[in-house]
């Protein structure tokens, strides 16, 4: 970065950093300590779809690699659009194999920054409930290289729970770097596997 960025306030993007994920197994076993919301085995990813055949092949390299385990119980991958246009996909584990489920959203997002779709990844989620049902979504920046909570209120129509993810802020603050801007904590509505 350059005397002139500094003197504009131009500041450098911070650079995703992907193994940043593996951390997610030991902040579920804090997470689960400290406010009760224990992984619901379900993850996905998010990102803008990019039209030709690249893309579609890419998508279907994904899917083949994640559903390799399907002939041994294995459940296959799910993509969706939501409203806004943005592709979702869906992996599923069973909940006490969170460590797998972290491979497979890492593995997804490398293929597709590997393959040069990087500008298309917008975030991955891994989903938890507590013992009450509460949805909770751990949420990770890939242009940011950060994580937050995202706490939607059950059966209230796009209202979240923000005591909530503050206290979860402050339970995963050494296991996680977490999104020092709280306007970047974006909700997720509808995110599947939440």
């Amino acid at each position: 970065m350059g005397l002139l960025d500094t003197i504009l306030g131009r500041s450098k993007p911070v650079r995703p950093d992907l193994d940043r994920l593996f951390g997610l197994p030991s902040a579920a076993i804090t997470l689960e300590a400290g406010a009760g919301f224990a992984p619901t085995g379900l993850g996905s990813v998010c990102f803008a779809s990019v039209e030709g055949g690249a893309f579609t092949q890419l998508q279907q390299d994904v899917r083949d690699l994640l559903d390799a385990d399907t002939r041994a119980g294995g459940i296959p991958v799910e993509f969706s659009r939501d409203t806004y246009g943005y592709t979702w996909l869906l992996a599923r584990h069973p909940a006490d194999d969170i460590a797998s489920l972290v491979n497979d959203v890492h593995a997804v997002n490398t293929l597709l920054q590997d393959a040069g779709f990087g500008p298309q990844l917008l975030c991955s989620l891994i989903a938890f409930r507590d013992t009450g049902h509460r949805p909770l979504g751990l949420v990770y920046l890939y242009k940011r290289g950060t994580f937050y909570p995202f706490a939607p209120l059950p059966g209230r129509q796009e209202k979240r729970d923000t005591a909530l993810e503050l206290q979860v802020r402050g339970a995963l603050g050494n296991d996680l770097r977490i999104e020092e801007d709280l306007a970047r904590w974006f909700p997720v509505w509808g995110a599947p596997g939440l």
